[in-house]
């Protein structure tokens, strides 16, 4: 829950003019939760806040307003939704030069001549004492989020079927995607804008420009192309290795990268088959199965970070 600065950054500079639509206050049954966001811009949008005629109202409100905007919407018949909750939701327009500071919280009026209210003035006092995370509030027009942190580098070698799969899967989701193939005409006539595609003539190459933080899903048309990709990757600081395959696949491949100089440790450090089994073996079944275990991992690393701090 926030404010993605590098994703709202990136959209900005892509298309001019776009709007953050926020969830600022949720209550009874609704789609989504308080601090869901997407973006909207003249010709496309990304990320959801739930869909249906909720969201199709709000991109329409969206394309028109001039200003910071709130809205009360109720879930009812008028909008054909039988949720029967309520939402305020914000919608504020940025473009490159009117983009939120990097701080850790980003506190504002919203359509509202009111001073800022007590809570928020607390909150903030508590934060320049340290020890407490940004909370999220919206308070008599004003609204107050943290910043959150840029998502998790994510890079995928191999825009196949699997690839597709899981570039469309991942929609939505925390990670930062970079979709590296061989040849402009190996990625699909339309790329979703939360992946960038990388066009390589040899992916290895590519392996050298990914943040040592970086998960890497290797699952390209070519066995030797990949075994290349995982001595690359092994050979550089990474947060995991994934590779598309099976048993007998890993057992080469393992045999290989030790002669190749990486212990056994690294090689044992691979995930190989990528996915979960019991879901089944189509490219959509290995995408669910993938994003499952790369926000598990995620999950329990900032665990232990938080535990270690």
């Amino acid at each position: 829950m926030g404010l993605n600065l590098p994703a709202l950054r990136a959209a900005a500079n892509a298309h001019g003019r776009v709007v953050r639509i926020v969830i600022a206050e949720h209550k009874g049954s609704t789609p989504r939760e308080t601090g869901t966001s997407m973006l909207v811009w003249a010709a496309g949008q990304s990320r959801t806040i739930g869909g249906g005629a909720l969201e199709l109202q709000a991109v329409e409100q969206a394309r028109q307003i001039t200003g910071p905007t709130a809205l009360k919407m109720p879930l009812g018949p008028a909008l054909g939704q039988c949720c029967g909750g309520a939402v305020t939701l914000v919608l504020e327009p940025f473009t490159p030069e009117s983009l939120p500071q990097e701080r850790e919280v980003y506190t504002r009026p919203v359509g509202t001549d009111a001073e800022k209210p007590l809570a928020l003035r607390r909150a903030e006092k508590a934060l320049r004492g340290g020890g407490q995370a940004a909370p999220f509030l919206w308070q008599q027009g004003w609204l107050m989020e943290p910043l959150t942190q840029p998502d998790t580098p994510l890079w995928i070698y191999g825009a196949g079927h699997v690839g597709r799969a899981l570039v469309d899967t991942l929609e939505g989701l925390p990670f930062d995607i970079t979709w590296v193939d061989t040849a402009q005409n190996r990625f699909p006539d339309t790329i979703p804008d939360h992946a960038a595609p990388l066009v390589a003539a040899n992916p290895v190459d590519a392996v050298k420009h990914a943040p040592a933080e970086a998960h890497h899903l290797v699952l390209t048309y070519s066995h030797a192309l990949d075994l290349d990709l995982c001595h690359a990757i092994l050979s550089r600081p990474h947060r995991t290795l994934g590779l598309i395959g099976s048993a007998t696949k890993r057992r080469r491949f393992a045999s290989r990268l030790a002669e190749l100089g990486h212990t056994t440790a690294q090689i044992e450090g691979i995930i190989c088959p990528i996915g979960r089994r019991e879901l089944g073996k189509t490219p959509k079944a290995i995408a669910i199965g993938v994003a499952s275990e790369l926000l598990t991992f995620d999950a329990v690393h900032a665990a232990q970070q938080e535990a270690t701090a």
